[in-house]
């Protein structure tokens, strides 16, 4: 039993050493798979009157993430692809700790036998081409916020990025001096892509860049915040939402649409992209 490895050995090898290292995970899956876990481990040491750092692999087997992943919907109001995306992070390490430490092989057997549930994927509509114009429009362009938020809106619109994505663009992504300006896009899994640049959102951006300096640091971000940090998806949900409130008086039937620039999780959502 004691050279058997415990379960905080297991947890920190997991992501130091497979996320980290092997799999090489982005920041922000690391941080998900993190934030899954910690639920987890609190759900199982109050099921069992435990302290966390007390819990064993013995503990978490599929009863204990089964009865986790229904408190998930039922006490905690996650979507369906939320509570997938916490089984994704158990199930990741469970084939950890498959691999590590094999007296645990039924366990996390079982674990990994459990199935993802499947989800109504809502239809996923775009603004009209008039909708859009009045929303790149919407923010005044006598300050700097306002021409920041309006290129962020205008990339959105023309280049079809997520938000994340978006945001994770830096001076040296950008390529505008060629015949056929483009962009380097980073999604999920660090998947790269390269997308063409329109001739006007090309010459905001040069504007961008001019204004706020930004030619001598190319691998500083694009969007940014007040005090020169990247903008976060929280400052960006609000560039839209502000854009939308200014917008309705041009385009009243906004009022009846949720815009976002994410896949919609819950409902019918319109994304920042004309129509054809």
């Amino acid at each position: 039993m004691s050279g058997r490895p415990s379960f905080p050995s297991l947890l920190e090898s997991f992501f130091r050493h497979r996320m980290a290292k092997q799999r090489n995970a982005s920041p922000a899956t690391i941080a998900s798979y993190r934030d899954a876990m910690r639920l987890l481990i609190l759900f199982a040491a109050g099921r069992t009157s435990c302290q966390p750092c007390a819990l064993t692999i013995d503990v978490l087997d599929r009863d204990t993430v089964l009865a986790f992943l229904d408190d998930l919907v039922t006490t905690r109001g996650n979507t369906t692809q939320t509570r997938n995306a916490r089984l994704a992070a158990i199930r990741s390490f469970f084939q950890h700790v498959a691999a590590t430490d094999p007296e645990s092989l039924g366990i996390a057997h079982r674990v990994l036998a459990i199935p993802i549930r499947r989800a109504h994927t809502e239809a996923t509509h775009h603004l009209t081409r008039d909708e859009l114009d009045a929303l790149i429009n919407a923010p005044g362009q006598r300050t700097p916020r306002g021409r920041r938020d309006r290129t962020l809106l205008l990339f959105l619109g023309r280049t079809g990025a997520r938000v994340s994505e978006a945001l994770g663009v830096n001076v040296c992504d950008l390529q505008l001096d060629r015949t056929r300006p483009q962009v380097l896009l980073r999604g999920k899994g660090r998947r790269e892509r390269v997308v063409p640049v329109s001739a006007d959102l090309a010459g905001a951006l040069r504007a961008l860049i001019t204004e706020h300096g930004l030619n001598g640091d190319p691998s500083g971000p694009i969007f940014r915040g007040t005090h020169g940090e990247r903008l976060t998806r929280f400052g960006a949900t609000h560039v839209v939402r502000r854009a939308v409130a200014a917008a309705r008086a041009l385009q009243p039937g906004l009022a009846r649409k949720v815009v976002s620039q994410t896949r919609p999780s819950r409902g019918p959502r319109h994304i920042i992209v004309p129509d054809a």
